[in-house]
């Protein structure tokens, strides 16, 4: 069993800095990878795996956006990418063995920004209180680092810890630890069940075998997704389609 802890990072001015960069490599790294993927089901109707995507851009070609990154932390990063096309692929079989009926959309571009970085744990060493970051064989070229350090929160032992995520939100990284923890047994009594039907203006409509029944209002998240939906659309009117500004950060 695993649990997760997110944790605001408060950084300085080099440590944002990497931070942007690193985000900002991934999601270019993020589109090379579907950028060969959708290539290669386009002229031979496959997809690559995880492994092939690895050997393309990182040992055949030099990729200098992975090359930005730590080896392990590279291949989580187009394992993400693999792993989406291994999801259109299997509703595409859905599709011709009738258990699917709404046709996936091929797996698109990331349309700038910044995306998601994850460290495995066998990555990530632990000095002083401090945790230590590599970075890939280019930076320390180009800029003279080859790592980084984060605080260590206090509350979790690190020997537990099995990834590491680097989120960007709302215009602020947050660190994301996995880690394990021993399974926990909830005292449930299977007789008794909920059934829970998904709507719009009422989100969820749950009844039970108990007696009991409850609806979660829905009117109040779609207003928040309409306005969130305008406001971008507001700030990407007449712009190019990699456009990206702080503004539209915070709402990413």
């Amino acid at each position: 069993m695993f649990g997760c802890q997110q944790v605001l990072i408060k950084a300085d001015s080099l440590v944002q800095a990497i931070l942007e960069y690193l985000c900002s490599e991934s999601s270019k790294l993020s589109n090379c990878g579907i950028y060969y993927s959708r290539q290669l089901y386009f002229k031979t109707g496959r997809i690559p795996n995880r492994a092939e995507l690895h050997k393309v851009l990182g040992t055949e070609n030099q990729n200098l956006h992975y090359q930005a990154f730590y080896s392990d932390t590279a291949q989580q990063i187009l394992t993400g990418v693999a792993e989406s096309f291994k999801s259109f692929f299997g509703l595409l079989k859905g599709v011709k063995n009738g258990t699917v009926t709404q046709r996936p959309k091929l797996p698109g571009y990331r349309q700038g920004g910044m995306a998601l970085v994850t460290f495995t744990g066998r990555s990530v060493k632990l000095k002083d209180g401090m945790l230590r970051f590599p970075l890939g064989s280019k930076v320390k070229a180009w800029f003279g680092l080859d790592s980084f350090y984060l605080p260590m929160p206090s509350n979790l032992d690190f020997k537990a810890i099995r990834e590491y995520r680097i989120l960007p939100r709302n215009g602020c990284f947050y660190l994301e630890l996995i880690y394990k923890t021993n399974d926990i047994q909830a005292d449930v009594d299977v007789a008794k069940c909920l059934s829970i039907d998904h709507g719009m203006n009422n989100w969820l409509t749950c009844v039970s075998n108990a007696g009991t029944s409850f609806i979660v209002d829905g009117k109040h998240l779609k207003s928040i997704n309409q306005g969130y939906n305008k406001r971008v659309a507001f700030l990407m009117e007449g712009k190019a389609n990699g456009f990206w500004s702080k503004r539209l950060a915070f709402f990413d």
